[in-house]
């Protein structure tokens, strides 16, 4: 089977490349052609439009979209949709707000194209690690990539599922993301504490680093609050801005239309606004974890 990997940013390159250690046939396209050249010398075939995509595939297509959520998602799909023919397949891997997936995917259903929500999560680790994917679409669509998924997971029956209908795999994703970000605070408030308490001069470090073997709270996050603390103990070089990608912000807005209590989720993404104000160490840990899981820029002091 082969399939389009539309847009070649950290992870799309990397799963392009898991893709073809995994036997598929993958062909590039982004608007840097020297990011189309560098998926060619890895074994893929490379395009230089979306045109060009839509002829080098056989019917029925698959194109994978893993462009930034927002406009470069609806123009990306929206191209495609009148490039692509009944029984072809887009998947949207990005962190596309599930109503916008809802909305796209009802408008290709009418010329007979399927629409998959990816959401996808693994960050920067999930070329050697594989991918937690959370799948939104219809049974036979999801059953057509099927391979695809069991390869990019960390195993084939591990690391993924398919979580109900279109919009479903967004949405997940959408939650798993605000619980991240609530993780991620009690860490980042829990070393703060310690590291206050200046008589014992705790090394932070050690302490990160006897957690993860264990105790009841260890985690991935935990393991890469190690690293971070390991490569700077002192957070010196990094700023307390946290930044957030939105999808903390649908998720407090989802728990408000439900009316479902969710004051952890909703005070770690206020506690976000609040470090673009405030010089704090528990924020700098916040900076260094997204940086360690997501390779997202941090601001330098």
């Amino acid at each position: 089977m082969q399939i389009a990997m539309i847009g070649l940013g950290r992870m799309g390159a990397n799963m392009t490349t898991r893709l073809l250690e995994g036997g598929h046939k993958v062909l590039a396209f982004d608007l840097s052609e020297e990011a189309v050249a560098k998926a060619k010398s890895g074994g893929a075939d490379g395009a230089l439009s979306l045109e060009e995509v839509a002829q080098k595939l056989e019917p029925p297509r698959l194109a994978w979209v893993m462009v930034p959520a927002g406009d470069p998602v609806e123009t990306t799909v929206a191209k495609l949709g009148d490039l692509f023919e009944k029984g072809d397949i887009i998947i949207d891997g990005g962190n596309s707000n599930y109503n916008d997936t809802l909305r796209r995917g009802d408008k290709l259903a009418e010329r007979g194209i399927a629409y998959v929500d990816v959401g996808v999560s693994g960050g920067v680790w999930g070329l050697k690690e594989g991918y937690g994917m959370m799948v939104g679409g219809d049974d036979e669509a999801v059953g057509r990539i099927r391979p695809i998924l069991e390869t990019l997971a960390p195993a084939p029956n591990k690391g993924w599922g398919h979580m109900g209908p279109r919009g479903a795999g967004h949405f997940v994703k959408m939650v798993h993301n605000g619980i991240e970000y609530g993780m991620m605070q009690a860490y980042a408030e829990g070393f703060a504490i310690l590291k206050a308490k200046q008589p014992f001069d705790l090394d932070l470090h050690q302490v990160a680093e006897a957690w993860r073997f264990g105790t009841v709270i260890r985690s991935w996050l935990l393991d890469l609050t190690a690293r971070a603390l390991d490569d700077d103990a002192g957070l010196a070089d990094i700023a307390p801005w946290v930044d957030d990608s939105g999808e903390g912000r649908w998720t407090v807005k989802e728990a408000i239309d439900l009316g479902v209590p969710a004051p952890v989720i909703s005070e770690a993404l206020y506690a976000r606004f609040r470090s673009r104000r405030d010089d704090n160490f528990a924020d700098k840990l916040l900076a260094a974890m997204r940086h360690q899981f997501g390779g997202h820029a941090v601001k330098e002091e």
